[in-house]
């Protein structure tokens, strides 16, 4: 998931992305705390002024080989890697992932997610097509928010991206190596893997990271402890002496000389955690580069406040054009997701992605579970977020006030946990045809831009939603299932309308939805976090991601993608970032070079 970039994918990464309408939240952890700074090349953003001297370049009056501005899931890997030989600045808006238990425990995951507090690592926002939906705000990106499912992208994915297959198949194991593994394997989603094989899914692939039709079960970043690991572990690799990371600093413009024929990139400005505003230099030295990693939002809305964009749009702000490109913040796309809620007879231990069904239909399926009522949630307002869908169900959508679901989040400590047991099944469009676009609402760069994604706009993904529904519907009666709950034909149109009913979008319901699965795939859409486009190769960045008709400036992430690489982009987001490490190390260094 990204996520997926993400933000594995992204991130990723699910139906408890049924992201809760409710304003309160649960504090994430993240005050001063030991093991905040795991690494002594990170710091806050505040020290820019202040940084050590023993070494020339890293004080604030010095200039950067490569001035990285996001460190997500492509940032990281991409900042260990041009670090072994060159001297980067790593900008990330949010804190460290390291003394945060919601992101470090898979039991907390929801409760990430519900956190739309300031300083919470997930920073919501709401699409004008109505779906809520969450994009990271920490160092390691939508890896620290996502589901953690692992998975490379496919061969003929690799070669329409026109990138090196033998490189490809170096770096992702240099990613795998350091933060990969192999899931806990339980019961539920042992249900999912037989019952997809049952129904036609096949053949069974077993483990792999490879992406081909059929059933499989996929890595993971969260190890047999529930420990998530995130890209920001990929900076172990990195040379220390070489490396400066500042969190908290939000890049609010990057800066050009406009002197030239062309634009040249000079510099970014950010602000730290206390507002004060700083001034980061790019070295004068030939092949220094700003290179954009903020995501597939971040990043063209970045471009944009900088002066790189439509130029009618960019003068309605104020904001100097350095360069006219209508297609920044264009060809946005979201693969929609439409879950079912399967309330469990038993206990169901949690788990989050881990097996996946590859059709040829160009569908995925795929399941969690065991997110519900716990010590910790149960103070939370996460709402849809988990297998609560079957308790704010009886909440109608107009009758959804925060006060509503504040006097819910009251009641439900007297309800019996096993109101809460259950898991979800997902099915998810693979490369959707519909598309949407970013737009500027203010030139704030901590305000969420305008987004819209257009689901099922383009009537060949809601026919393939159709397909995945019926797919669904078809496990669901599968022999696998019998140790949860019985179903029949009634039973299942009782799951889809209780999913009809619970969820939480800003969409209008319609009556009779589960009649008509078109209706009900329009209704209940959210999301998956696998949103990409807005800086597109061919179109804002060249296919070495240089933005066109400015020097010194790149964008490497998953706003350059035209579609979600694998069931889910993460794997291959941070393959991207230490795959155009390397290549950007072997431009200036030589083919032979040791990275």
């Amino acid at each position: 998931m990204a996520l997926v970039g993400g933000g594995d994918c992204a991130a990723l990464y699910l139906c408890f992305v049924w992201i809760t309408t409710v304003l309160t939240f649960c504090q994430s952890v993240q005050n001063d705390h030991p093991a905040q700074y795991r690494y002594p090349f990170i710091k806050p953003a505040s020290s820019f002024s202040s940084l050590p001297s023993s070494a020339a370049w890293i004080g604030p009056a010095a200039s950067y080989d490569y001035i990285i501005v996001g460190g997500g899931t492509a940032g990281c890997p991409l900042a260990a890697t041009l670090s072994r030989n060159y001297t980067v600045l790593l900008l990330e808006r949010g804190g460290t992932p390291f003394a945060n238990s919601n992101v470090s425990f898979m039991q907390n995951f929801h409760i990430t997610l519900a956190d739309i507090s300031q300083t919470s690592s997930s920073q919501m926002f709401i699409s004008t097509d109505g779906v809520f939906n969450a994009r990271a705000r920490v160092l390691g990106g939508g890896t620290c928010i996502n589901a953690g499912f692992y998975t490379r992208a496919s061969a003929s994915e690799i070669k329409k991206a026109g990138w090196d297959a033998k490189l490809v198949n170096e770096s992702y194991p240099w990613i795998e190596k350091q933060i990969v593994h192999r899931p806990d394997f339980g019961p539920w989603q042992r249900a999912v893997r037989d019952s997809l094989v049952e129904v036609g899914i096949s053949p069974f692939n077993g483990f792999t990271y490879d992406h081909i039709y059929g059933t499989k079960v996929g890595g993971t970043i969260f190890d047999r402890f529930g420990r998530r690991h995130t890209a920001a572990e990929l900076l172990a690799s990195a040379n220390p002496e070489k490396l400066r990371v500042l969190v908290h600093a939000t890049v609010q413009k990057i800066e050009f000389d406009t002197t030239g024929k062309r634009p040249r990139a000079v510099g970014v400005i950010f602000k730290d955690e206390n507002g004060k505003t700083h001034k980061a230099i790019l070295s004068k030295r030939p092949g220094s580069e700003i290179i954009v990693s903020s995501g597939a939002i971040g990043s063209p809305h970045l471009l944009l406040l900088s002066g790189i964009g439509p130029k009618a749009e960019l003068e309605k702000f104020n904001i100097s054009v350095v360069l006219d490109n209508e297609f920044v913040g264009k060809g946005m796309s979201d693969n929609p997701l439409n879950t079912i809620f399967v309330p469990s007879k038993t206990p169901v231990k949690q788990s989050l992605i881990q097996t996946v069904g590859i059709t040829k239909l160009g569908v995925y399926i795929e399941a969690s579970s065991g997110f519900g009522q716990s010590t910790d949630s149960i103070h939370c307002d996460h709402g849809i977020a988990s297998a609560e869908i079957g308790q704010l169900s009886t909440i109608p959508p107009k009758q959804r006030t925060h006060e509503a679901i504040h006097e819910f989040r009251r009641r439900k400590r007297n309800l019996p946990h096993e109101a809460f047991q259950g898991g979800f099944i997902l099915e998810k469009i693979a490369r959707p045809l519909s598309t949407g676009q970013i737009s500027l609402i203010n030139t704030n760069i901590d305000d969420n831009p305008s987004i819209t994604f257009n689901y099922f706009s383009h009537p060949a993904d809601l026919a393939r939603c159709v397909d995945g529904i019926r797919i669904v519907e078809k496990i669901l009666r599968s022999k696998h299932f019998t140790n949860y709950t019985q179903f029949d034909q009634d039973m299942v149109d009782k799951l889809l309308n209780m999913s009809v009913e619970a969820n939480v979008n800003l969409i209008p319901r319609h009556t009779n939805d589960t009649k008509s699965l078109e209706q009900f795939c329009k209704d209940t859409v959210i999301t998956i976090w696998h949103y990409h486009g807005g800086c597109q190769v061919g179109k804002v960045v060249t296919h070495d991601y240089k933005v066109i008709g400015v020097e010194r400036l790149r964008v490497i992430d998953g706003s350059t993608f035209t579609e979600s690489p694998g069931t889910n982009p993460q794997a291959t987001v941070m393959m991207m970032g230490r795959y155009m490490g390397v290549r950007i190390l072997r431009e200036r260094l030589g083919e032979a070079a040791r990275i």
